[in-house]
C-alpha cells in the first residue's frame, strides 16, 4: 500500500541493503527503495519472509538479492556486505532495521533473552554500521539510516530490553555522528524515529503479559514509516526525523517533564500495550528463530482497522524550511495590517 506519491525515479538506481527486511518497517522499505528501480540487498533470517520481499521488489522492477544472516552476528554482518558489494558494486545506502524483544516486566526476563534482544536489537545495529563503514568511508560516500524510535528517548513498562536497547542506539548514533562531522567525512548517518506502528511482530515476540500484545494507540501503517525512511536516506544531512504526532509530543513531554511522564506511563503502559484477548498458548516467539520461515506475514500487523495511513507531523518534519519561511511570512503580514490599523 502506497500512501504517498514518490518523487520521479533517478537516473542513477543505488545499491541498498535493508536489514530486517521480510516483514513490519523493513518489508515497507523494500516496496518504498523499490519504486526507484535500486538494487536492494535484503537482509533478515526467514527464508519465506526473504523470498516474497524479493519477489515484490523484482515485480516492482528492482533487482534484487537476498541473505539469510543474522545480524547479531558481526561475521555474518562483514559477510553480508562483501555479498552485497560483490554482486552489485558499492552501498549506497544501508538501512538498519532488524530488532527483536519481549514483553514482560523486567523480572520476568531471563538474563539469556535480554542479553538476546541487545545483540540483536542493538549490536546488530553496530555490526551492520561497522561493516558498512569498512566499504563507504574509503570511498567518502554512503548514507546509512537507523530505524529508530520514540522509545530511544522514553522507555516504557513491558518493554525494558527493547527500551534500553533503542536508547544505546540513540547514544551511540549521537557519537558517531559527531565522529564523522570531525573528520569531515562525506558519509551520512541519520535516525528516523517512529510512532507506533501496524506490524506482525506483536504476534511474533515472546509475550509473557496475560493478554496479546499490542502498540500503543495511535497506531501508523508501515508504509508511513518507510516513507520517513527513504526521505530520510534521501537527505541525510539532519541527525534524525521524527515520524507520527505521539512521537512528537512523546519526545518534547519527555524533554519538560519526564518524571510525570513516568507517572503517566505507570498509570496506563500496562492496559495500552495489551488488546481485550488473552494470550494465546504456544505463541510462536522470533527472539531465538525466524517467525517467517516457512511462511510470509507481510509488512502489516491485525491492526489495519486503526492504523493512519498519513503522518502530518512527518511532512512538517521533512520542511521544516517551508514551515519556517511561511511563519514568517505570517508574521510579516500580521505586523502589517497591525501598522495600517494605527
Amino acid at each position: 500500500m502506497n500512501t504517498r506519491a514518490h518523487p520521479k525515479p533517478r537516473q542513477e538506481p543505488r545499491t541498498v541493503v535493508i536489514t530486517g527486511a521480510t516483514a513490519g518497517v523493513g518489508r515497507a522499505c523494500v516496496r518504498a527503495f523499490a519504486t526507484d528501480g535500486d538494487r536492494l540487498v535484503l537482509i533478515a533470517r526467514g527464508e519465506a519472509g526473504l523470498r516474497a520481499a524479493a519477489a515484490e521488489a523484482e515485480a516492482a522492477g528492482s533487482p534484487v538479492r537476498t541473505i539469510e544472516a543474522d545480524v547479531a552476528d558481526p561475521e555474518a554482518c562483514e559477510a553480508a556486505a562483501a555479498r552485497a558489494e560483490a554482486e552489485f558494486g558499492q552501498i549506497d545506502v544501508w538501512v538498519n532495521d532488524a530488532f527483536t524483544s519481549v514483553f514482560a516486566p523486567f523480572t520476568e526476563i531471563t538474563a539469556e533473552e535480554f542479553r538476546r534482544v541487545t545483540d540483536v536489537t542493538y549490536l546488530g545495529y553496530v555490526n551492520a554500521t561497522r561493516a558498512a563503514l569498512r566499504r563507504m568511508l574509503p570511498r567518502d560516500h554512503g548514507t546509512i539510516v537507523q530505524v529508530g524510535s520514540a522509545i530511544a528517548y522514553r522507555g516504557i513498562p513491558l518493554q525494558t530490553a527493547y527500551s534500553g536497547a533503542k536508547h544505546a542506539i540513540q547514544g551511540w548514533h549521537e557519537a558517531l555522528r559527531c565522529e564523522l562531522l570531525a573528520s569531515g567525512s562525506g558519509v551520512r548517518v541519520t535516525m528516523v524515529q517512529l510512532p507506533a506502528v501496524n506490524t506482525p511482530q506483536f504476534d511474533w515476540v515472546l509475550n509473557r503479559l496475560p493478554r496479546r500484545a499490542r502498540p500503543v494507540p495511535p497506531v501508523h501503517q508501515p508504509e508511513v514509516a518507510a516513507h520517513g525512511v527513504r526521505y530520510a536516506a534521501d537527505h541525510p544531512g539532519r541527525r534524525e526525523y521524527w515520524v507520527g504526532a505521539s512521537t512528537a509530543a512523546t519526545l518534547i513531554a519527555n524533554a519538560i517533564a519526564p518524571g510525570l511522564l513516568d507517572r503517566y506511563l505507570a498509570r496506563t503502559g500496562i492496559g495500552s500495550q495489551q488488546d481485550d484477548r488473552p494470550r494465546r498458548s504456544g505463541e510462536r516467539a522470533n527472539l531465538w528463530a525466524p517467525a517467517d520461515s516457512t511462511d510470509d506475514h507481510g509488512a502489516h500487523g491485525r491492526f489495519d482497522d486503526e492504523a493512519r495511513e498519513r503522518s502530518a507531523q512527518l511532512w512538517a518534519s521533512q520542511h521544516h524550511g517551508l514551515l519556517a519561511a511561511g511563519a514568517v511570512l505570517l508574521i510579516g503580514a500580521a505586523a502589517g495590517a497591525l501598522a495600517r490599523g494605527r
